[in-house]
This record gives C-alpha cells, sequence and structure tokens, in this order.
C-alpha cells in the first residue's frame, strides 16, 4: 500500500496533479473535495459539514488502509501555522502507516497570478461545483493565504518520503511523471 498526501494551497493544482499520477500508476485519487460537494447542498460550509466530511475521510482511510488496493492519493489545504492540521495529517499518516503503507508527502507551490488563473479552470469547476461562484472562490483563495502560511518553510517537512515541487510553469502531467520517478510509484 502507498499513501501519496499532495498538499498546497488552494488552486496550486493538487487535484489535476492527483488525475494525472491516478492515470499513469494504480493509485486512486481520493481528492478532498469528494467530501465536500457530497455535504456541501446539505449542510453548506458549516461545522456540521466539516465533522461529516471528516468521518467519511476517516472511514475511507480506514477501509482504503486495510484493503489489497495498490494505494491512494488524498490531496490537502495544509495550514502550516494550524496545530490542528499538523495533528490531522498525522492522523491520516498513522491510518495507513499502521497498516505498514509508505507515506509519501508531495507539497506543490505556484505564484498567485498562476493560482487565480487556475481557479477558473473548466477541470476544476467541473469537479468542484463549490468553486463556480469564482468572484467568491477568488476571494476565499486570496483571505485563506492571507490567514495562514499554506506552504512550508524549508526543511520543515522532515520526512524522508517529501518532495516540493512549484508547479507554476509545469504541466500536470509533468509534474505527475516527477512525483512517480522519485518515489518509483
Amino acid at each position: 500500500m502507498k499513501f501519496v498526501l499532495l498538499y498546497g494551497p488552494q488552486a496550486v493544482g493538487k487535484m489535476t496533479v492527483g488525475h494525472e499520477l491516478e492515470k499513469i500508476t494504480d493509485l486512486k485519487l481520493f481528492h478532498n473535495h469528494m467530501t465536500i460537494e457530497l455535504l456541501v447542498p446539505y449542510f453548506g460550509f458549516s461545522p456540521e459539514m466539516w465533522r461529516l466530511a471528516n468521518k467519511f475521510r476517516q472511514d475511507i482511510f480506514e477501509a482504503a488502509a486495510a484493503s489489497d488496493m495498490d494505494g491512494m492519493i488524498f490531496t490537502y489545504v495544509w495550514g502550516f501555522d494550524l496545530q490542528s492540521d499538523w495533528d490531522y495529517v498525522d492522523k491520516i499518516v498513522n491510518v495507513f502507516e499502521e497498516k505498514g503503507a509508505a507515506v509519501y508527502f508531495v507539497e506543490l507551490e505556484a505564484d498567485l497570478e498562476e493560482r487565480v488563473a487556475r481557479n477558473k479552470t473548466p477541470h476544476r469547476l467541473e469537479h468542484k461545483p463549490t468553486k463556480r461562484d469564482v468572484v467568491r472562490s477568488e476571494r476565499d483563495l486570496r483571505k485563506t493565504m492571507e490567514q495562514h502560511r499554506l506552504n512550508s518553510f524549508e526543511g520543515e517537512i522532515k520526512k524522508e518520503n517529501y518532495l516540493r515541487i512549484n508547479n507554476t510553469a509545469l504541466m500536470a502531467h509533468e509534474v505527475a511523471e516527477m512525483i512517480k520517478e522519485r518515489f518509483l510509484l
């Protein structure tokens, strides 16, 4: 079992890279909006929606870790200034490591202008209905960036299986190939 945690700020390309990585490996993509989009029509962006999203994700992680799947890719916006996010990542990783899985940390970063442009791409809007109000989505992207640190400091992630990629000028399939080659996926 392999678990790829693909993280970075909003609209950096996590889901798109995840789709490309899924195409060239036997890993299955579980992007963070899969649970969000399921629940928002019923609960909005409420504490109850987040409670259920985290519960569903936990159940899915546990089932995947115990299965005979080759592996999973999960996307996440990690607030490095939030201890709760560090704790959440530890909790997810532990689910897989306790079952003997290899865990890979892949951090994406891109310039703000590129992220704003990616925020409006047809691929993103197709898979994330809650992002279709692009004015609100861009406002949220900028606000979150101002409130939280969404990329790690140099040397902050001390994992052996760690890769940081600035994908501002890279196509998603190029990034996926880099991940596959680095970790022999």
